[in-house]
């Protein structure tokens, strides 16, 4: 999952939520949800390891080369882990040096801890600085459906990022909102609101990330069952992913980025 204190950013909107009859159709379900985001907001949450640069080499020198970079939000960092190895970024490394195909992955990440979709227009700028990379994965949508973003506006912020890749001639892949019903560090019913916010934004993600010619997985979908029925996929914090965490992702993202990594390499 993402973000730093993501039940404070749910406690300045719960007015909206509280209107919201799907979860709070009464003073007191609005005085629980209250509760909760207090509860959530106070929880002591994972924090960036500073020393865990996320730019590194992986694969044999021989291997034909692959410029990896990650955007987003805490997940582009692996936040909840403390070795390179056990990132998102660095299992998927692995996994594209170890494949069929054999790449020397050149991995980076210009994502930042708490970052929305309003944040990737930097994040391009800086990934496209210097050597243009072959394929970038997006991770993002985490805090803004824990903040109760509009779905339409947070996608087109998604959709403009992955557009300038795309003129870019980058290859694109996007992870989308994550399935945040499964998430323990925010109890009851406000997690079906910010499970059921994250399933709205995620739907929007989707439809821009195709128009902008960019592909799609559906981490909610394809890993959101894990997650649920695993405890240990998500670290200490009850809210970002562990090393196992990450490595259900990984191996969801694997078949998309692989696939670009190979339409990259025709360009």
């Amino acid at each position: 999952m993402s973000g730093h204190r993501p039940g404070g950013e749910i406690v300045a909107r719960l007015g909206r939520a509280a209107a919201l009859s799907l979860v709070a159709g009464t003073i007191g379900g609005a005085a629980v949800l209250a509760g909760e985001a207090i509860a959530a907001r106070n929880r002591r949450y994972a924090e960036p390891e500073l020393g865990l640069a996320l730019r590194a080499t992986v694969g044999r020198p021989a291997a034909v080369p692959l410029r990896l970079v990650l955007l987003g939000d805490s997940s582009a960092l692996g936040v909840g882990v403390d070795r390179f190895e056990e990132t998102l970024g660095g299992q998927l490394a692995h996994l594209l040096a170890e494949g069929p195909t054999g790449r020397r992955v050149h991995l980076s990440s210009v994502g930042v801890s708490g970052s929305r979709s309003t944040d990737l227009a930097t994040q391009v700028a800086r990934a496209l600085l210097g050597e243009r990379p072959d394929v970038a994965v997006i991770l993002i949508g985490a805090n803004d459906a824990t903040a109760l973003r509009r779905p339409a506006e947070a996608a087109a912020y998604l959709g403009a990022a992955v557009r300038r890749l795309r003129e870019a001639r980058v290859e694109v892949v996007v992870g989308t909102c994550p399935d945040l019903g499964a998430v323990r560090a925010i109890a009851a019913p406000l997690r079906q609101l910010v499970g059921w916010s994250g399933r709205r934004i995620a739907r929007a993600q989707t439809v821009a990330t195709l128009e902008a010619g960019g592909t799609v997985v559906d981490l909610a979908t394809d890993t959101g069952p894990v997650f649920r029925a695993d405890a240990g996929t998500l670290c200490h914090d009850g809210y970002h992913p562990s090393a196992d965490g990450y490595r259900v992702w990984a191996h969801a993202l694997l078949p998309a980025v692989a696939a670009a990594a190979s339409l990259s390499s025709r360009h």
